[in-house]
């Protein structure tokens, strides 16, 4: 779930547009919300997970025809400011939603990151010391990316390949270690199905939702590509089919070989304590390995791409000026504050809070998408049923974590909405001075 597009020359081909939307998208996700899909549902994770990929198909759809439309390379917050052209609070909100969103995703990969990093030690419970890693591996990718930008692009080439080949080798691995036949599982899904309300299947997917956010580097990169009505489309559908498919293999494999009772006891760093018992030593550390590399990615790509879309915006007045201020073409500032802030994240909350803001986070930015392209859906040639689909999806998967997090946790619940309403109190005030400072100039 990066923001990482760097030019490449003209032309990306399908396959390179596909490789972008997985690297985007198969960041540290499926490795932090599997222990806790299946403490909630069970048996009936995979069903739960391709749902939360059929959520983030109807998200894509307006950003499939906003992108075709627009061919702005700017995408999430581009869309918004030129649909609503007259509307600097839209503008200023999806700026702060989207940028927030990705200081979450980062949170979540430091988290997730340093969960399996120290997985195999002695301290693989001690909260504080997984935090303390977090915020290391944070100011480690932090101080890289304020040194150097053309070094880290080419580890990032090697670390997106490599991260879908070993994911893909775990899950062959696990499938064929498994101890549970086919015939077993399905009377263990029964069982769970009949534990589980179709209401906890459907929270299970929205709290995924965070996993599948990253497809939109497709769109980032349409001055790139030949023919963008034909290649978004099938490169951003073509990933997403494949992302579902490689985590609904990944979670049938776990659920296989891994006992219920162990993914969940360790559900921070649930597949590689799994593997550790069915594939031995070898296929723990592949497991870390494959952990630390895919978060590794993704926290490099989310502070490289995240920094430099913070400081455009805050060039365009919706954040503060410092913000703006680069270094041999390096937004210093804007990095420095992402980093920052998710360093505070991982501080006040665990697992939970973090990958539940993130997901409630994009599900709002895919909303607001989704109505902008309602809005202008004569000129995108967008379907009416299709949009308010989305629409209808996105809310619901929204009010649903908010739900659950009131049912279960509702300080939590509390300590999300408080976010927000600063979210929303900044980006309102922003969104006014960009207001006061227009019409000043006009009557001047």
């Amino acid at each position: 779930m990066s923001q990482y597009v760097r030019s490449r020359g003209k032309s990306l081909g399908l396959i390179e547009l596909v490789a972008i939307a997985i690297g985007g998208m198969v960041g540290g996700g499926i490795f932090s919300i599997l222990g806790i899909s299946v403490k909630m549902v069970g048996m009936l994770t995979p069903i739960a997970i391709a749902i939360g990929g059929m959520v983030a198909a109807l998200a894509a759809y307006s950003y499939v025809k906003l992108g075709v439309y627009y061919k702005d390379p700017g995408a999430t917050y581009a869309f918004i400011k030129r649909t609503f052209t007259n509307s600097h609070l839209m503008a200023s909100a999806i700026g702060w939603i989207t940028i927030f969103g990705y200081i979450s995703t980062l949170a979540l990969y430091s988290y997730t990151f340093a969960s399996y990093a120290i997985s195999g030690t002695e301290w693989a419970q001690n909260l504080w010391v997984r935090k303390i890693v977090a915020l290391l591996i944070i100011a480690v990718f932090a101080i890289i990316n304020l040194w150097s930008v053309k070094g880290m692009g080419k580890i990032e080439d090697v670390m997106v390949y490599l991260k879908l080949i070993i994911l893909a080798i775990i899950s062959i691995l696990l499938l064929q270690h498994g101890k549970m036949s086919f015939a077993d599982f399905l009377d263990q899904m029964l069982i769970d199905a009949r534990h589980s309300h179709l209401l906890h299947i459907l929270i299970v997917s929205s709290i995924t939702f965070v996993a599948y956010e990253g497809f939109q580097l497709v769109i980032n990169a349409v001055n790139e590509m030949e023919n963008p009505d034909k290649m978004i489309p099938r490169a951003i559908y073509t990933a997403i089919i494949s992302v579902i498919l490689l985590y609904v293999i990944i979670a049938l494999g776990a659920l296989f070989a891994i006992p219920k009772e162990e993914l969940i006891r360790n559900k921070e760093y649930a597949l590689a304590a799994g593997a550790r018992e069915i594939l031995g030593k070898f296929g723990e550390w592949l497991v870390i390995f494959s952990a630390l590399l895919a978060t590794s990615s993704a926290i490099s790509g989310t502070i490289f791409g995240s920094s430099r879309q913070m400081a455009a915006i805050a060039e365009d007045g919706y954040f503060p000026s410092f913000l703006t201020k680069r270094r041999r073409g390096i937004p210093v500032n804007a990095i420095l504050t992402m980093a920052a802030f998710a360093s505070f994240l991982i501080i006040i909350g665990g697992l939970r809070l973090i990958l539940e803001f993130g997901s409630i986070t994009f599900l709002l930015v895919s909303l607001l998408i989704a109505y902008a392209n309602y809005v202008i859906r004569d000129k995108t040639h967008s379907s009416t049923w299709l949009t308010l689909l989305s629409i209808i999806g996105l809310g619901t998967g929204t009010i649903l974590i908010l739900y659950y997090e009131a049912k279960t946790k509702p300080e939590q619940m509390l300590l999300i909405l408080f976010m927000y309403i600063l979210l929303a109190a900044g980006s309102y005030l922003y969104g006014k001075r960009k207001d006061r400072m227009e019409k000043l100039s006009h009557k001047s």
